[in-house]
Parts: structure tokens; C-alpha cells; sequence
């Protein structure tokens, strides 16, 4: 059976997008309202608040020469490896309220959703290398967790305003998305798709927002499994570790000065899985 440990508590607002970091064997993570970043090593149990914005920090990934890359509202920045902060392009969509949930893909881009007041109107972007961007759809209120079949020929992308994870043919090459097809559709009472990532067999372990829970699912859309937790706003999740075997999970609600464990980062061992690194991003490089 899994087991869970509690490894972190901000008492984040809206604690996402944790990041396994090869390199220096530490799990990152946010709080998007506060526009916070955090790392923590699982070895030694230490952690820190690395770096404080003055807007939030709706995403991030990891740059293949070590900065950052931040996507926040209506603009994204790098953050080098000496704390240098720099907006690198914004005014991309005047409708967003902030970005939500990036990744990078083996070619070095990156594909970032967004999140908006009006429910079509938010959507998902490619940023190429050379920071050129592309809305590839819109028609959602809030765009959330994706990633990519192991063979990366597809990719999943999750809509939490209609609750329900699909499906896209990936073409490497261009970075294209096409062949839209659903694969999951939560129903009433399970909480709402949120963050999620794929093991080496394919499989999905997708959060759940408002569900106390991470679920796995086949590569078809095939419940599988369902991992509870005792706080409700589970964010999103990433494989993590030496070995890649052991999952971290961000979550949110989490209020200052509280004695509540949600905001929490937790580490989920012995889940009998295993994932891939995670792509870094090459924009501008």
C-alpha cells in the first residue's frame, strides 16, 4: 500500500506544479496567489521559500541551463540561477487572469494553459523556442494538468471547467495538436481534474481538486485505482525521487498562522510505478 508523508506546510493558498529537479535531487512547487517558489530535499527534510514575486506565478519549468522559466499573469519572465529576475514577453492575452499549468515538451517549447473569468475564453498556448506563441484553442475557463503517452505520439490535456481529461495526436516535429478526442469524464461527487502525470506504462495519475484524492487511470480512460487524502484541494502531482518511483503531490486551502495540513507538499512512496524526467524547456536558448 502507498504511503503518505507530509513533507512541507506553507499553508499554501493554491499550492501547484511540483517539479522534480534532476540536477539537484530537490522537489519545487508553488503558491500561485502568494507568487511563491519553494524547494525542499526529501533526503534531509530541509526546505525554503527561494524566491517571492509581485504577481503570481501561475507555472514553471525548468530551462535546460538552469533558470526558470515563470509563466504568470499575462507575461513570462526567467529567473537565472543567480536570482536575476526578467520579463521576457507580456501582453499575450488581454482576456487571461494568469497562466495555469505549463509543461515543456522534448523539443525544448512549451505548451501553457490559461485560466479566465469568462468560461470559453481561457485556453492553451505553444511557446517556441524563439518565443514566438501560438494559441492553439480556447474554450475553457481554466486549463489544467497534461502530459505525454511514453511513445510521445499523444498527449493529454485536462479541462477542469468541464471536468474531463482528452485526448490529442502530438506531432514532435511542429508541436502540433491534433485528433481531439475525450477520455475521462468525472462524474458528480468525484472532485474536479486538476494536475496530473504518466508512468512508464502510460498510465494517468491525475489530482483532484475538492476530492481528497489522486486517481490512476489507464492509457484508455480506465479507473484503476483511487489514493485518498485527508486534505480536499489536491492540485496536481509529478514523479519524483532517485529512482523515480516515488510521487509528489501539491495541494491547496491552505490558510497563514492555520494548524490545518491543507497547502500542504506530500510525498507518496511505494505506489508500485514509475516515471520519466520531466522535459526542460529551451526558450530563448
Amino acid at each position: 500500500m502507498p504511503e503518505i508523508h507530509a513533507l512541507a506546510n506553507y499553508h499554501c493558498v493554491c499550492g501547484e506544479n511540483p517539479l522534480w529537479n534532476d540536477r539537484d535531487c530537490h522537489i519545487y512547487w508553488e503558491d500561485i496567489p502568494a507568487g511563491k517558489l519553494f524547494r525542499a530535499d526529501p533526503k534531509t527534510g530541509r526546505h525554503e521559500c527561494f524566491f517571492t514575486s509581485d504577481s503570481p506565478i501561475g507555472g514553471f519549468t525548468f530551462q535546460d541551463d538552469g533558470d526558470l522559466l515563470l509563466f504568470q499573469n499575462d507575461k513570462i519572465a526567467r529567473l537565472d540561477t543567480n536570482g536575476k529576475y526578467a520579463v521576457l514577453k507580456s501582453g499575450i492575452d488581454p482576456v487571461m487572469t494568469r497562466f495555469n499549468d505549463v509543461i515543456a515538451d522534448p523539443e525544448g517549447r512549451v505548451l501553457a494553459g490559461t485560466m479566465s473569468n469568462d468560461p470559453l475564453a481561457g485556453g492553451l498556448y505553444r511557446v517556441e523556442r524563439d518565443l514566438t506563441i501560438t494559441k492553439l484553442f480556447s474554450g475553457t475557463g481554466c486549463s489544467n494538468g497534461m502530459g505525454f503517452t511514453p511513445d510521445l505520439q499523444r498527449m493529454y490535456w485536462t479541462c477542469s471547467t468541464r471536468r474531463k481529461i482528452y485526448l490529442f495526436d502530438y506531432d514532435r516535429r511542429t508541436g502540433s495538436l491534433h485528433n481531439e478526442r475525450l477520455l475521462y469524464a468525472a462524474p458528480p461527487g468525484e472532485g474536479i481534474p486538476d494536475g496530473m502525470t504518466v508512468d512508464t506504462a502510460g498510465n494517468l495519475w491525475t489530482t483532484r481538486w475538492d476530492g481528497y484524492a489522486v486517481l490512476k487511470l489507464s492509457p484508455e480512460g480506465k479507473f484503476l485505482d483511487k489514493i485518498p487524502f485527508d486534505v480536499a484541494k489536491v492540485s496536481s502531482c509529478v514523479f519524483g525521487g532517485e529512482n523515480l518511483d516515488e510521487l509528489y503531490l501539491s495541494t491547496a486551502g491552505g490558510k497563514e498562522a492555520s494548524e490545518s495540513a491543507d497547502g500542504t507538499l506530500y510525498r507518496m512512496t511505494g505506489i508500485g510505478a514509475r516515471g520519466t524526467k520531466e522535459f526542460r524547456s529551451r526558450i530563448g536558448i
